[in-house]
């Protein structure tokens, strides 16, 4: 995803205001207040997929209001579908409130006036899908106003899981396919607020889930990072180390296992596809630093060495 703004990269003192400015006037036409200036911190991706934008965002604790006089500055309608990685953010709109977390997702209505509340430092990713577009999907009494999705399961699930993938791999793809892939997302969303799935998950287990996925799409965006370590995805992800054990206990492997199994995957599809770069290439673009010790886990979890499968 492209980079549009950042403030790590700004002195301390200087980035809250920086963030607003940004925010405020150029991004969303929005007000902001943050709970704490002095140590703001946050960022904005972005990848585009036809007419849908996405941005992944970090965002201290704030509270977003959108009034009348913001609205007036639009160019275009849209809806914002919000889901979380990390925090909490209540969306207020029309008189009811959202409460959105790493199980419950949230759609809301860019053209009206709105809040968002933050709880804690949030992680999300955004969805800016075209009103008109969107709409056409629903039946006219379901087109759709604010409203909470479950994110845990069923096709809310799917949706989810499918953003990380968009998130990690669309920009490898050309527009015509961004177009078709951001369609197909409209689709999958909408299918899943007219599918009738009960109550919104609140339980510590459908969070906890939630949560470890959260975890698994941070470590696939920087598992070329040789230097990645448990204390490093515990630290980002805004938990102790602990914790992050917990959260894998309801997998087949540990933390650490699941990582070099997913650095291991990637690099056998990278071998599979035979594109010309070297062995030892691919390893250190997944994260490995020894070509040895790379061979030996191929070789330990496919039953092949790397030259088998492909690469030089």
């Amino acid at each position: 995803m492209d980079l549009v703004f950042e403030t790590d990269s700004l002195p301390r003192a200087k980035r809250y205001a920086a963030w607003r400015d940004a925010i405020c006037d150029v991004y969303v036409n929005v007000d902001v207040k943050a709970t704490d200036p002095e140590n703001y911190r946050g960022y904005i991706r972005e990848a585009k997929f036809g007419e849908v934008v996405m941005t992944d965002i970090l965002l201290s604790e704030q509270r977003i209001r959108r009034n009348g006089q913001h609205i007036a500055k639009l160019d275009k309608e849209c809806y914002y579908v919000q889901i979380i990685h990390k925090g909490n953010m209540s969306v207020v709109q029309h008189g009811e409130t959202h409460r959105s977390n790493a199980a419950r997702g949230a759609i809301f209505n860019a053209a009206e006036p709105y809040e968002l509340q933050g709880h804690g430092e949030v992680r999300s990713f955004y969805l800016e899908l075209p009103r008109d577009d969107f709409a056409q999907r629903f039946p006219r009494e379901r087109i759709p106003g604010s409203a909470l999705l479950n994110t845990t399961q069923g096709l809310g699930r799917i949706a989810a899981d499918y953003c990380a993938a968009l998130a990690t791999e669309g920009s490898k793809l050309d527009g015509s396919v961004r177009a078709g892939l951001g369609s197909q997302l409209m689709d999958m969303l909408a299918f899943t607020m007219l599918a009738t799935e009960g109550d919104m998950p609140a339980a510590d287990g459908a969070v906890k889930k939630a949560r470890l996925r959260s975890v698994q799409q941070w470590i696939e965006a920087h598992l070329g990072d040789p230097g990645l370590s448990l204390d490093k995805v515990a630290v980002a992800n805004g938990m102790s180390l602990r914790y992050l054990h917990v959260l894998f206990e309801c997998c087949e492997m540990s933390a650490s296992e699941w990582i070099w199994s997913r650095r291991l995957q990637r690099c056998y599809d990278d071998l599979a596809r035979n594109d010309g770069r070297s062995i030892t290439a691919i390893s250190f673009e997944h994260g490995f630093n020894s070509s040895a010790h790379f061979s030996t886990m191929f070789r330990r979890k496919f039953g092949m060495s790397p030259r088998e499968v492909g690469g030089r």
